[in-house]
């Protein structure tokens, strides 16, 4: 019980601020820490109760019309394949090196997250036609999918950033977009944990349920004021 009471709020927290830019992780994996999850499980479980909130903030987004679909579906497909390749990665690496990295990497993730600004004059930028697009688009998700595999925190952030800034796409389309991409990859490393047996599914639930009201109330707000919120 004492597992739920920390997980859970927190998760709410990290679904709400990861639909409005991402960066849940940065709250969601301390929270598991905190409750004393085994890492290889906390990499599984919080998929699991990361993917019904990814699925909320990606449906809300493509209501409102701001997922270019084909753009889209090519990098969630590939980001899904990155995201095995990552989670299996990670389970071939022993549990204490796992959370010596954690400990090194989920400071600088924080840092790099809460630095990073958006351009104030996105709006009126023009975006790249989509053959552009496309290649660099791939690429970046296949990446970035392999380290949501493999570790997670700050995946959100990290394709908002490279959409709305190499790529040059508006702050809510790079957001949408993302949405997709995201939830491609939980997906992907999902099925890899699972498989293996690494997930608590009670727990997961549990939090999957807090995660989807929190991506909820934080995706209304991005939908109705943009790159203010």
């Amino acid at each position: 019980m004492e597992q739920f009471l920390i997980v859970c709020p927190l998760v709410f927290l990290a679904g709400f601020v990861d639909s409005i830019a991402g960066g849940g992780g940065l709250i969601s994996f301390p929270a598991y820490l905190l409750a004393g999850v085994p890492v290889h499980v906390i990499l599984g479980t919080s998929k699991l109760s990361a993917f019904p909130g990814a699925i909320v903030a990606a449906a809300r987004f493509a209501k409102s019309g701001l997922v270019q679909w084909k753009l889209a579906l090519p990098c969630g497909l590939i980001a899904a394949l990155g995201a095995f390749a990552g989670a299996r990665i990670a389970l071939g690496v022993d549990e204490a090196v796992i959370r010596s990295l954690m400990v090194v990497v989920l400071p600088v993730v924080a840092f790099y997250v809460l630095r990073s600004k958006p351009d104030p004059g996105e709006e009126e930028k023009a975006e790249l036609p989509f053959e552009k697009l496309l290649i660099p688009s791939l690429a970046a998700s296949f990446v970035i999918g392999a380290y949501d595999g493999f570790y997670g925190p700050g995946t959100g952030t990290f394709l908002i950033l490279v959409f709305a800034g190499p790529l040059k796409m508006h702050m809510k389309h790079s957001a949408g977009i993302s949405k997709v991409v995201n939830l491609a990859a939980d997906i992907g490393a999902l099925l890899t944990f699972t498989a293996s047996g690494k997930v608590n599914v009670a727990l997961g639930v549990a939090a999957a349920l807090f995660c989807m009201a929190g991506s909820y109330f934080g995706s209304g707000l991005v939908v109705n004021n943009g790159q203010k919120i």
